[in-house]
């Protein structure tokens, strides 16, 4: 079984972008490594939950892709969100293929990536059917703040839903 997941891996995991895509791979180049992370969770009550939680991020797919792992809380706790986003570059519309999954929690959404002005946004919908807008806001070389937003329409307001505040451990 170690064989296999390991021969998974090394065929998964990349050291890099290729050589032709990589001034492409750049908007969300520098997440590669590991962070940890405030999160707090807006409910519709308006009360706040915290907790601490870990991400990590690789060139997968021979450096065409970059995929992440995010979990709450940190490990080794049981977690209460463990998920996967895979950010896929586009030459054809100039943008970002966003899938994420929760499996734990069946929380799956498709979004469009770009920039804009210093922030990185995400637009898309959820499984739920919701419009969903993520934003990697106050970026630095090693932080981020990240906010998860919703709604329902397009003439709904945005709601904040999800803020992860993070710190680089590890490149």
């Amino acid at each position: 079984m170690t064989s296999m997941v390991s021969q998974f891996l090394t065929a998964l995991a990349s050291d890099g972008p290729p050589a032709d895509r990589a001034k492409d791979m750049n908007l969300y180049g520098w997440l590669i490594g590991s962070w940890e992370m405030d999160s707090l969770h807006h409910l519709d009550d308006g009360t706040i939950r915290k907790w601490t939680g870990e991400c990590h991020f690789g060139w997968v797919l021979e450096g065409r892709a970059i995929q992440d792992i995010w979990i709450r809380p940190k490990r080794p706790a049981h977690s209460t969100m463990y998920g996967t986003t895979l950010r896929i570059f586009d030459p054809g519309i100039g943008g970002w293929h966003i899938i994420w999954s929760d499996p734990l929690n069946q929380d799956y959404s498709r979004q469009i990536g770009r920039a804009e002005g210093k922030d990185i946004v995400q637009i898309g919908e959820d499984s739920r059917g919701l419009q969903t807008r993520w934003r990697f806001t106050e970026i630095a070389t090693d932080s981020f703040h990240w906010i998860g937003e919703e709604r329902s329409g397009e003439s709904d307001p945005w709601q904040v839903t999800y803020e992860h505040f993070a710190r680089r451990t590890g490149s």
